[in-house]
């Protein structure tokens, strides 16, 4: 890393370093009882396979028994946690801030600039950080490059689980502990599997990310001006003269081009897809494994639905977090309604290729995917 001297647009080192110093602390807890909780969330993401193997019919074992992948799991507190998505943000945004790197070499004064801005962007990257931090149970790492502390399989990919988190939202629900931890490695589960048992989906998503930010071309000035706007959003406030709604914009909507907005498109297809998935998954499973998990959806649905406070809830708002709340809701009912009408290995065909994925249309409606893919797979006009 060679963030002083400006040679880089983000200061990654100090994103973790802002992030880790603002980040709420965690529940307290014992010793004793930090290392129970640890070993308990490892035995139940092993047990989470086999589960979600059984459910979805997606990974097989392979000769001996185990399953295709190398995937770590990672039991983390909030710092690690942070560390992981730095590095992984790192390793997706490197095209596009090389790209920016080469444009700002032609502008006089622009090594200096990049220095003081690259600090900004980093203290602005911690800041966001640090409010996530504190939010996120699990996370199956995607694109995470391996490092000493936090390891990945050979082809990037690792699966966290944020111990402080899920401490604090079993105490905050009032839920039986053992069974919402239970619960919450089913999801995650799902994820691993998702990748791990589809080759070509990884390579799908990252492909659509790096297309998605070549078509990022946003000189200094215009950057500036997004985050004005973004800034004024959060605030709820206008420049002088505006009038209206921004119509409810995230950060994500307000660097759109036209040619972005059909990428993301399809990645809020794939996305409500997958977490839909998850939550599918984890439901189904659980009655026969998780004994509470009636009363664990429902309050943990409307904790989802409601946010801490004012500040939160435009937070969220900004971040498009509201967005991915409608992606577990809209890719849940997709996956169920496909699931009633052509059963498991019916919905399954959606893993036969990028062109089986379903579009943003039809996560909205299940029938138009059903006709699409099935009738022309089984010669049906």
């Amino acid at each position: 890393m060679t963030s002083i001297g400006g040679t880089e647009m983000v200061d990654w080192n100090l994103a973790v370093a802002t992030a880790t110093r603002f980040v709420r602390p965690g529940p307290e807890v014992s010793r004793d009882e930090a290392r129970a909780i640890v070993a308990e969330l490892r035995r139940h993401a092993k047990s989470s396979e086999a589960h979600v193997r059984a459910f979805t019919r997606m990974a097989q074992p392979d000769a001996t028994g185990e399953l295709p992948h190398d995937t770590p799991v990672l039991v983390v507190d909030r710092p690690g946690w942070i560390k992981a998505n730095v590095a992984g943000f790192r390793a997706v945004l490197k095209p596009l801030l090389a790209k920016m790197e080469d444009r700002r070499s032609t502008v006089p004064g622009g090594a200096v600039l990049g220095a003081v801005g690259g600090k900004v962007t980093g203290v602005e990257l911690g800041m966001l950080l640090s409010f996530l931090a504190s939010r996120v149970l699990g996370q199956y790492e995607t694109f995470a490059p391996a490092s000493r502390d936090l390891p990945a399989a050979a082809q990037g990919g690792r699966l966290l689980l944020v111990a402080p988190n899920i401490v604090h939202v079993e105490r905050e629900l009032d839920v039986e502990p053992h069974d919402f931890r239970l619960w919450v490695c089913l999801h995650e589960e799902t994820h691993r599997t998702q990748f791990t048992a589809v080759p070509w989906l990884r390579d799908h998503i990252e492909g659509e990310i790096q297309s998605f930010l070549g078509e990022t071309d946003i000189d200094p000035g215009t950057l500036l001006e997004r985050l004005r706007e973004a800034a004024q959003s959060l605030a709820g406030a206008k420049p002088e003269g505006e009038e209206g709604d921004d119509g409810g914009r995230s950060l994500v909507d307000l660097v759109q081009t036209p040619a972005q907005r059909e990428i993301l498109g399809r990645l809020t297809a794939v996305m409500s897809l997958l977490e839909g998935h998850a939550d599918y998954v984890m439901d189904g499973v659980g009655p026969d494994v998780v004994p509470s998990v009636a009363e664990i959806r429902e309050k943990f649905q409307k904790r989802r639905a409601s946010g801490a406070g004012r500040l939160d809830q435009a937070l969220r708002k900004l971040l498009g977090l509201d967005a991915k709340l409608r992606q577990y809701r809209d890719g849940e009912r997709f996956v169920r309604s496909v699931v009633e009408e052509v059963g498991m290995d019916g919905f399954n065909r959606v893993w036969t290729s990028p062109n089986t994925l379903p579009t943003k249309q039809e996560i909205a409606k299940p029938a138009d995917w059903i006709a699409r893919v099935h009738r022309k797979a089984d010669g049906t006009p």
